[in-house]
């Protein structure tokens, strides 16, 4: 069956433990999001994307999975749940849940028979004997530290790409698919409309050999199977309703794989995330490390990608933030100086282009990163890993602190800023994580207050996706590929031509484009062409339309 077109809709993705809680115990729940519903039903998206809220221990806030099919009860109950899914169809907001198959919780009960030695078990999993007495290999967690852990009463390693509570699956076994499957359906029989796929071009292992030149990951990164063994998740589960909207999460991934993840020839996913313009500020490609984005190559991977995903008809996840990075307007705009401006213009840039556009909770008011100023307040365990990993390398306390306030996950997982209020508006009593002290100046009190806020903004770039379908359709043409401040290109429609200029910097620049069009929509509140040159002022941002 052929999967709708998702090319009109907006994903919102909200991290549950900050959203909003209710109960008063510090963290967010699902009866939190129901109340929220109304203010995401007037910013107009189509999906509310969360991030797991089942049972778990929680050491990877909630990426460790012990239960798929039970609420954790910090989070609340499957009533709360189906409050929630029936007030969101009430909506018309589809919920997509977060699936985590990649691995499971080491207090998964899947993992536990494992450990007490029932064959059938460990075969769900990826154990390997030592090799001349050592680990099986040299590869290195994403968390830092090595990918094995060794069990003693068993006298074998298992595998971990992530954190030691983090038990790799063996998608080799067709009883692990058959069981991601069900888990699937399980979910589409209780009314959920779409699923987000956590690191999923992980899941097919190729060799074990040791890896002299790199962490492990060229051996296990879009593995020998994952294309067959995600087209049979497909066929097996939500490709049996095509109005189930999916995404993959794919980890250093490739173009050329992601043409065919996402090509709906294929019949495997619906979309990808890819996050190699959310590399561009690495030094070395080392993520632990500070440096300015390099705009050039941020805006050659956009054209790269933009354009080669659009040759085999395969759909992007469209974003900037999400619950795994640093807030994109202190990464990529001035959240001192022009903050409003920037945030507007990254917004621009990116719901323009061609895909289905994300939106991570308080995107939308302008959240920056949190300015924590001690370890003690961090919570995220690569974080807190990688604290002691850069203090065992030599440097000094500021310049890790530096790192991790540029770097750090947490700097996104910081509550919602509802109000200038106690706590935000999200809680009573003090939440799991600091509130950015700047809520009292940003929060969604004041934006909604505000015509011209950063919130106004984006429901004006949500409704022109909607109305246009050359937004939605049209091909994706490079422009001004060599300006050194500029992103610039034109999406090709039927019968018009739309022109995205967004300025990068905070300075003024000019730019020719050769022809005239009318100003759909900018940043400013005015703008002016003459004879074909514009000059955009800091971070401007310009749409233009003319007629072909």
């Amino acid at each position: 069956m052929k999967m709708e077109d998702f090319a009109n809709k907006v994903v919102y993705q909200i991290y549950p433990r900050s959203f909003q809680d209710t109960d008063g115990d510090g963290f967010g729940d699902l009866r939190g999001i129901v109340e929220r519903l109304d203010y995401l039903e007037d910013l107009g998206v189509d999906y509310l994307w969360l991030n797991p809220f089942f049972v778990s221990p929680q050491k990877d806030n909630g990426y460790d999975i012990a239960d798929y099919r039970q609420i954790d009860p910090r989070f609340g109950t499957m009533e709360d749940l189906d409050a929630l899914i029936q007030a969101a169809q009430e909506r018309h907001i589809g919920l997509m849940f977060d699936m985590v198959f990649n691995h499971t919780s080491v207090e998964h009960e899947w993992f536990q028979k494992a450990l007490a030695g029932d064959e059938k078990y460990k075969n769900y999993y990826i154990f390997k004997k030592p090799v001349d007495g050592h680990m099986p290999n040299n590869w290195v967690s994403k968390f830092g530290g090595p990918v094995w852990e060794y069990v003693p009463v068993l006298g074998e390693y298992y595998l971990h790409l992530y954190d030691v509570s983090q038990a790799d699956l063996n998608w080799d076994n067709p009883d692990v698919r058959q069981e991601c499957a069900d888990i699937v359906k399980f979910w589409m029989d209780k009314g959920v409309k779409g699923f987000r796929f956590d690191v999923v071009n992980n899941m097919s292992k190729g060799s074990f050999e040791d890896d002299f030149i790199g962490d492990g990951r060229r051996f296990y990164s879009d593995g020998p199977h994952i294309h067959e063994y995600l087209h049979g998740l497909n066929r097996a589960s939500f490709g049996q309703d095509p109005s189930i909207m999916t995404v993959g999460e794919m980890s250093s991934t490739s173009l050329e794989n992601c043409q065919k993840y996402a090509n709906p020839e294929q019949e495997e996913l619906g979309m990808v995330f890819n996050f190699h313009h959310l590399k561009v500020d690495y030094e070395n490609k080392q993520k632990w490390t500070l440096k300015p984005f390099d705009f050039m190559e941020l805006k050659e991977l956009f054209n790269t990608w933009q354009t080669g995903m659009q040759e085999t008809n395969s759909n992007q996840a469209l974003f900037w933030n999400c619950h795994d990075q640093p807030r994109s307007l202190s990464r990529f705009g001035d959240d001192k100086n022009y903050p409003v401006e920037s945030a507007k213009m990254l917004a621009m840039a990116l719901h323009m282009m061609r895909g289905t556009p994300y939106i991570y909770q308080g995107e939308e008011i302008g959240m920056t990163n949190n300015g924590f100023d001690s370890i003690e307040q961090y919570r995220d365990v690569e974080s807190t890993n990688y604290y002691e990993i850069l203090k065992a390398e030599g440097k000094d306390e500021d310049e890790i602190l530096a790192i991790l306030g540029a770097k750090s996950r947490d700097n996104a997982r910081s509550p919602m800023q509802w109000t200038a209020g106690k706590n935000a508006g999200f809680s009573d009593t003090e939440p799991w994580i600091r509130v950015n002290p700047n809520h009292a100046t940003i929060n969604v009190e004041a934006a909604i207050a505000d015509p011209d806020s950063i919130y106004s903004f984006y429901k004006k770039l949500i409704r022109l996706r909607k109305e246009s379908d050359t937004i939605q359709h049209g091909t994706y043409v490079p422009l001004l590929e060599e300006h050194e401040r500029v992103l610039a290109y034109k999406r090709v429609g039927k019968d018009e031509e739309i022109i995205v200029l967004c300025n990068f910097y905070g300075e003024e620049t000019t730019v020719s484009l050769h022809t005239e069009a009318d100003m759909l929509l900018s940043n400013y509140a005015d703008f002016q062409m003459r004879d074909g040159e514009v000059t955009l002022r800091p971070y401007e941002a310009v749409v233009l339309r003319k007629a072909v």
